[in-house]
């Protein structure tokens, strides 16, 4: 080869600069007469840049360099077809380029939307920093046990936090805080502590009826001025308890009774007034308790059981959690910028935000999520708490709307030293700082419960906005609905305050997920049989469906026998197995509609149990890879809701009681050996006509088994399947099949006994003479004809023709079932 690349450009771009044809190609022809162009030329791009100057060769032979270098460049890049492509499609050495290869068009791919209280639509999810999500959760307020309210919304964002991260893949940083100062926990605090003291005197009962008479009058006037009728109800329901216990003891004191009957009275009545006089106590020397420890020993205690419930609930931990005890001097901080900011003023030792002045300012805006609410002063004052509403308290804030950021401390409040004096933060404060101090200036979501978007949430974004003077502390505020109970609000007074302990004793923790993930985590949930027997049903189908396939991958087969050659019905499953995998990913990408996804992977278990009957059916083996990749894509999406806690391969795992053993790993295994050799001896017993083994199997299989969480079903012709489940949902199952089989028989015997007595009743029938058949119907008839044809009626009066001629039908088709009778008589096939 001869010239270089770089030697060829400077020669080819001075021929391509002659304007007239003629001259180039006269110029072309004189470079290449010191060029080799034949094969192992060293083709350039300014080679194929002159290329597609031309047209077509010289027809000037004195020109042939240019003729045979013409025809060398058409069949390097193809002839006609290499013009106008790029130089990267050429060919070389004589052959053939490759064709233009372009991608396909494909669909747009499916975006998360998440129904965002902000905006009150679906709005696309977009993190701010890539795939790393900061969220924000509020946390409980420990003052008492978790109730199913509580479940609600800690498992509802548990598995958005799980479809984020583990279908998403999105990387989640989950901050939850604890509130441990509050007026609530105040107030319990305080009460419990006194009542304990009073407890701890051991009072007379004398003593004990004047202090609860004396607690009694605050109390009736607190249940004249309520007008909530749960809570009259409630408090209605308390006063009639006391008054029922007290009077024991009063008829104690008064006749004399043992000192060992009056204790008992006393301590009756102390449990029936704990709140009663809890309240009174706290009212007359609350102001007493000064100890901060006092306040802290409580909502540790409820943190700790909260934990536990969560716990049992498999519901994640957060990354990191908060409490407002621990977070005092970054909250004073916080609200000594929002006042160097000029949204804060102080006022009698408290902090009060500038509603008025921050919904002025240009850059921001008050009342974002519920907008409809500011002013509603009810709302107001349940968010400030019940010891801070009092009337010096209210006379402090320049607007009613104002909220509290720092509260000056009463006798008998805990209290932190601050630049305004002694006090306690307020509610709204503690969420934006601590949220503010991990997650800075703006997060990517904020979560809680329906009910605190206003105040709660408004005045956090009020007053976190107010600090880093942004309006975006919040991209995405995601609030998850009600829970009701049997359709009602929950209440202590209508006696269905259900506590998440309460709850475990009925239903597991997977049923009780089940049951939110068949409900949108938006809307309102209502908790009642009805809706956990959906959860139960659904769970149910769904481990049939796994212990069936579980049963399909034992069957032992060589390692090509896994592989087993698809027919239509196996392609028809797969097409609508990748269906809905589709109907899935679209769902979730609908604000995480776990609703329609459970529907979806029910319809498809559907289908599988369709394909099985039929191979069944069949006598044939369903295909292990195709339903086994099913059940993993299952298993793997109840392991992203959640529903399936440990970890499991395929399907439901089944532990030991209070084990971490797999049991069903353990011990399957030996129970395929038992139903082995079950199977050989009941196939000896059928041929050996042994009825008593069989009766054995079946004791076996009905009674022993179940109580050991076995069950075994045979079915003709194929192997006999072994199922692991829970002992009480099989022992269960045994009790309903006994139940059915039993309502069966009955209807059997009743059936029999039915048709027993119509025969009996049509042969007593058959027996009647048609002579003597009207004879005895004197009530109707008086007058009969030879035949014992009635003739005239009761009354004497002669019958009508048609009546006449009836009754002839009737005694005719008498006679046929009289001579029926006498036929079998003497045939004597009747005795």
């Amino acid at each position: 080869m001869s010239g270089s690349s770089g030697e060829q450009a400077p020669a080819y771009r001075s021929i391509l600069s002659i304007s007239d044809e003629a001259a180039r190609v006269q110029a072309l022809n004189e470079h290449l007469s010191t060029r080799s162009y034949v094969q192992g030329y060293s083709l350039s791009q300014a080679d194929v840049d002159v290329f597609r100057q031309l047209s077509a060769p010289p027809a000037d032979t004195r020109l042939f360099h240019v003729a045979r270098w013409f025809r060398h460049m058409e069949a390097i890049l193809g002839g006609a077809c290499g013009r106008g492509e790029p130089f990267g499609r050429q060919a070389s050495k004589g052959r053939r380029g490759q064709p233009q290869w372009s991608p396909p068009a494909g669909s747009p791919p499916c975006k998360l939307r998440l129904y965002n209280s902000l905006t009150r639509s679906k709005d696309a999810f977009i993190p701010q920093n890539g795939k790393k999500v900061t969220w924000y959760c509020c946390g409980p307020t420990v003052y008492d046990a978790s109730h199913m309210g509580h479940a609600r919304s800690y498992i509802s964002f548990d598995i958005l936090r799980r479809v984020l991260r583990d279908y998403f893949g999105f990387d989640v940083f989950y901050c939850m805080n604890i509130t441990d100062i509050d007026d609530k926990i105040i107030k319990r605090a305080r009460q419990n502590y006194l009542f304990e003291q009073y407890r701890g005197k051991q009072p007379r009962a004398a003593q004990l009826l004047e202090d609860v008479h004396a607690a009694l009058k605050p109390f009736s006037v607190k249940l004249n001025e309520t007008t909530d009728p749960d809570r009259k109800q409630m408090l209605e329901r308390i006063q009639r308890a006391v008054e029922l216990a007290a009077e024991p003891l009063e008829r104690a004191v008064r006749g004399g009774l043992p000192a060992e009957e009056a204790a008992r009275c006393a301590e009756v009545l102390l449990e029936e007034a704990k709140d009663l006089l809890s309240d009174w106590l706290d009212s007359t020397l609350g102001s007493e308790v000064t100890d901060n420890s006092i306040f802290s020993k409580l909502p540790k205690f409820w943190e700790e059981e909260f934990h536990r419930d969560m716990e049992t609930l498999n519901v994640l931990p957060p990354d990191v959690l908060t409490r407002v005890s621990e977070y005092v001097p970054e909250i004073v901080n916080f609200v000594q910028k929002i006042v160097d900011n000029g949204y804060g003023y102080v006022s009698n030792g408290s902090v009060y935000f500038d509603t008025v002045k921050f919904a002025s300012s240009e850059r921001h805006s008050y009342g974002k999520l519920v907008p409809e609410a500011v002013g509603d002063q009810k709302a107001l004052q349940e968010g400030e708490g019940d010891l801070s509403v009092s009337a010096d308290r209210l006379s402090e804030k320049r607007s009613p709307n104002d909220f509290a950021l720092w509260k000056a401390s009463k006798p008998g409040e805990p209290s932190w030293p601050c630049p305004w004096g002694k006090g306690r933060p307020g509610w709204h404060i503690e969420c934006s700082a601590m949220a503010s101090a991990l997650l800075g200036a703006s997060m990517d979501i904020h979560g809680g419960g329906f009910d605190l978007r206003f105040p709660h949430h408004d005045n956090e974004l009020a007053q976190s906005e107010a600090y880093f003077d942004n309006d975006c502390w919040v991209r995405y505020f995601l609030h998850t609905g009600h829970l009701t109970i049997a359709g009602c609000k929950m209440s202590k007074s209508l006696k269905n305050f259900i506590t998440i302990k309460d709850a475990l004793q009925k239903h597991s923790a997977r049923q009780l997920r089940l049951a939110f993930l068949m409900h949108s985590w938006k809307d309102t949930l209502d908790y009642s049989s009805n809706t956990m027997e959906s959860a139960l049903q659904y769970e149910k189908f769904m481990n049939e469906f796994f212990l069936n396939v579980k049963d399909i991958l034992r069957a032992p087969v060589d390692i090509t026998g896994r592989f087993e050659k698809w027919e239509d019905e196996e392609s028809e499953l797969n097409k609508s197995f990748y269906d809905k995998k589709t109907a899935v990913h679209e769902a979730l990408c609908d604000n995480v509609d776990t609703r329609t996804v459970l529907e979806e992977m029910r319809a498809l278990v559907g289908q599988c149990n369709l394909y099985m009957a039929a191979r069944k059916a069949a006598r044939r083996r369903p295909n292990r890879a195709l339903l086994g990749s099913i059940a993993r894509y299952l298993t793997h999406m109840l392991k992203v809701f959640g529903a399936i806690e440990e970890e499991s391969s395929l399907g439901f795992p089944v532990r030991g009681p209070g084990s971490s053993l797999n049991l069903e790993s353990t011990v399957m295994p030996y129970l395929q050996v038992l139903s082995d050799f079950r199977e050989g001896v009941r196939k000896i017993a059928r041929e050996q006509k042994v009825p008593e083994v069989l009766q054995l199997s079946d004791a076996l299989r009905d009674d022993v088994l179940p109580e050991l969480g076995v069950r075994l079903e045979d079915h003709e012709g194929l192997p006999t399947v072994v199922k692991l489940g829970d002992r009480e949902t099989l022992l269960k199952e045994r009790e309903e099949k006994r139940r059915v089989e039993e309502e069966k028989r009955k209807k059997k015997e009743g059936a029999a006994r039915k048709k027993q007595e119509q025969e009996a009743a049509k042969l007593a029938k058959m027996k009647i003479s048609p002579s003597e058949m009207f004879l005895s119907e004197t009530d109707k008839y008086s007058k009969f004809d030879e035949n014992g044809l009635p003739t005239h009626d009761s009354e004497g009066k002669e019958l009508s023709k048609g009546q006449a001629k009836k009754l002839k039908k009737l005694l005719e088709a008498q006679e046929r079932l009289h001579k029926e009778y006498l036929q079998m008589v003497q045939n004597g096939s009747f005795k």
